[in-house]
């Protein structure tokens, strides 16, 4: 049986599990150990062990639970509800400000969670309400907080580049540092475009009345309030970048950190803890059930020839580099509609990147734009998860319908992000070639 026949085979059968509604991660390993054991023999089952216990003893992802804790623990300790305050007061004068303020806060929480689940839910129930209040649009609305915590796909400490980097042995430290501009452009352009859609409709996003403002005395009380918060967030990706921590440890430090900010904001006790425990549990268990099921997917699929399929198709075809790169986007894009973002990483990744270093194209570069890739593929439906994560905690009256329309302009932001990281690969590798020198 040809490798062309085999791939089409495996992505129906993938197709048909997935829309019986199969658990995802035991769905991928017992397609591919079905596939193995019929064109490979029981030998195959040699990888489902091997990969199994290398994907279980990595070291780099022991930093996954210690993120989801520390994300945890800030997203009950009022880390959110402070920076929410201090920017609100800041930027509320402005049309649109607590819009723009929501993407601010989003921005922070991604720099200190590494998940877009804490930035949508926290700024969902603290952000909206306010905001729905003063008559701000509702898609403007919905929009803003989904893209902005779409932004902890991006920025370190992102747990998608951490399975990215254990699948590649690409360095955590330089993924993490390439993550930082394009995620801090991509939160410039959904603020200019808040302020923009503001500017031309002011209705959209009314600025707060004078009586709800407050003096530059009291904006500075308020910033000191969320000041610790931000310091988190510097004491962690600080100690990676300085080179006194590896992300791993740097984890716990940050895990310790989230706590120590729960007592400064008085929300320390064994319910946020045991809560945090059981959710991060539960977190690190599907995440380590789809790497499993993922790699073991991955590695049968390379053994039986999927590699040498992705480099003849570009050799019969002919294709230049950059038409493989782009091919390589849509591909991505396509896959973003119908699958967790993890799961096409932990697929794609071990199959693309040899190619991409293959024609020249710098790996740390290549992952982070599949990450900024993957941002579209938490927005777009009908497999985005942050649609879902928004719907749990949107007012009551809002459609599935509202949603899909709010992330319209946002989801053609994210392209032209897309797009910048591409044509100026030094928005990326700039960074890491000024902390590590290469």
């Amino acid at each position: 049986m040809s490798i062309g026949l085999i791939t089409v085979l495996l992505i129906l059968s993938i197709i048909l599990v997935f829309a019986a509604g199969f658990p995802v991660a035991f769905g991928l390993g017992c397609v591919a150990m079905l596939f193995g054991l019929m064109l490979w023999g029981p030998q195959s089952f040699y990888t489902v062990a091997t990969t199994s216990i290398n994907t279980m003893s990595s070291f780099v992802l022991l930093a996954i639970p210690l993120f989801l804790f520390m994300g945890k623990i800030l997203q009950g300790s009022g880390a959110g509800e402070a920076m929410f305050k201090a920017i609100h007061v800041w930027t509320g004068r402005l049309g649109g400000g607590l819009a723009i303020g929501a993407v601010i806060v989003c921005t922070f929480m991604a720099a200190m969670v590494g998940i877009i689940g804490a930035g949508i839910m926290t700024m969902g129930l603290i952000a909206i309400p306010p905001m729905f209040k003063r008559g701000y649009d509702k898609h403007l609305t919905l929009g803003a907080v989904m893209a902005g915590g779409a932004l902890g796909m991006l920025i370190p400490p992102s747990i998608c580049m951490i399975l990215y980097s254990s699948v590649t042995a690409i360095s955590i430290g330089k993924m993490f540092s390439g993550g930082i501009m394009p995620g801090l452009i991509l939160s410039a352009i959904y603020i200019t475009y808040i302020a923009i859609r503001c500017k031309l409709k002011p209705a959209m996003g009314p600025p707060l009345p004078p009586e709800e403002r407050v003096s530059f005395r009291e904006k500075i009380v308020t910033g000191k309030d969320a000041l610790v918060a931000f310091a988190l967030i510097a004491l962690v990706l600080g100690s990676i970048f300085g080179g006194l921590a590896t992300p791993t440890e740097a984890a716990a430090v940050g895990a310790v950190g989230a706590i120590l900010l729960s007592v400064v904001y008085r929300k320390f006790g064994w319910k946020l803890m045991s809560d945090s425990a059981m959710e991060t549990m539960k977190m690190t268990g599907m995440i380590m059930w789809i790497a499993i099921g993922a790699s073991i997917f991955s590695n049968i699929y390379m053994f039986l020839g999927g590699r040498h399929l992705i480099e003849n198709i570009i050799r019969t075809l002919g294709l230049s580099p950059w038409q493989v790169i782009i091919m390589m986007q849509v591909s991505l894009i396509l896959l973003g509609m119908i699958m967790d973002e993890f799961i096409i990483v932990l697929i794609t990744a071990p199959l693309y990147v040899p190619v991409v270093i293959s024609l020249g194209f710098n790996p740390v570069w290549f992952g982070v734009v599949m990450i900024v890739n993957m941002q579209i593929a938490v927005l777009t439906p009908p497999y985005g998860f942050a649609l879902f994560y928004m719907k749990g905690v949107a007012p009551p009256g809002i459609t599935m319908l509202d949603l899909y329309r709010s992330i319209g302009p946002f989801i053609g932001l994210q392209l032209t992000g897309l797009i910048l990281c591409m044509i100026f690969p030094e928005i990326i590798l700039w960074l890491p070639g000024l902390i590590f020198g290469t």
